[in-house]
């Protein structure tokens, strides 16, 4: 023995503390607004892209982030999160796009389920379209992959973490429907919804112009500049 300290090994994940749960009143008020509306809203809404609805009847998912980034196809920490999730949490996972191993199937989804998860947003893949079509949670991914996933555990939970290009920190206010996803900072979630509102009543005149054939198309002339062919 020369008393030098024995070499320790290098952690292979952190699990950071996760903030403060958004006041209700908020979630509700954001689950009424479409993606497309708050895509429109804020520069701060940021816009998952290439992730496709796996889920045909599940609804509106709309919840806090509970981010989970993982090496391409290892699912280890993606299980945790259920353990750690609380009632209403969105699980997001950064998979690195990876699209050979599916990161969440029937189990996790009956799992999370029965934890109060209101559903999985993954930048990679999934499996058991069956169960996940008409299942209760919403599932987004950019994959399917029938292969099961590695479970080293490298990673982190409630860290800063990339889906479809979008940057998502855990707490973000995440809502999807069958357009999309996006995701919305707490702070700037009370003016995108007031936004949101602003444009669902122009949408409403709109349509009712529609129906009485009184919409006019000026604008369009408009913006090209008055050379429209009559």
């Amino acid at each position: 023995m020369n008393g030098a300290s024995p070499m320790r090994a290098e952690p292979r994940h952190r699990i950071l503390t996760a903030p403060p749960p958004p006041p209700a009143a908020l979630v509700e008020a954001l689950r009424a607004c479409a993606t497309a509306n708050l895509a429109d809203s804020l520069p701060q809404v940021q816009v998952a892209l290439g992730l496709v609805p796996r889920h045909a009847v599940a609804g509106v998912l709309c919840g806090p982030a509970l981010t989970v980034r993982v090496a391409a196809g290892d699912n280890l920490l993606a299980q945790h999160a259920i353990d750690l999730a609380q009632p209403g949490d969105v699980i997001v996972i950064d998979g690195a796009a990876g699209a050979e191993r599916a990161l969440v199937g029937e189990v996790m989804g009956r799992w999370a389920h029965a934890r109060g998860v209101a559903g999985f947003v993954v930048d990679g893949a999934v499996r058991d379209l069956d169960y996940l079509r008409q299942g209760p949670l919403p599932v987004y991914s950019r994959s399917v992959s029938p292969r099961g996933p590695m479970r080293t555990g490298n990673g982190e939970i409630n860290g800063e973490v990339t889906v479809g290009d979008a940057v998502v920190r855990a707490g973000d206010l995440v809502v999807g429907d069958l357009d999309g996803v996006v995701f919305v900072p707490q702070a700037s979630a009370p003016a995108a919804i007031e936004a949101c509102l602003h444009m669902m009543t122009c949408e409403r005149e709109t349509f009712e112009a529609i129906r009485n054939g009184t919409l006019s198309r000026a604008w369009v002339a408009q913006a090209l500049g008055g050379d429209v062919a009559g």
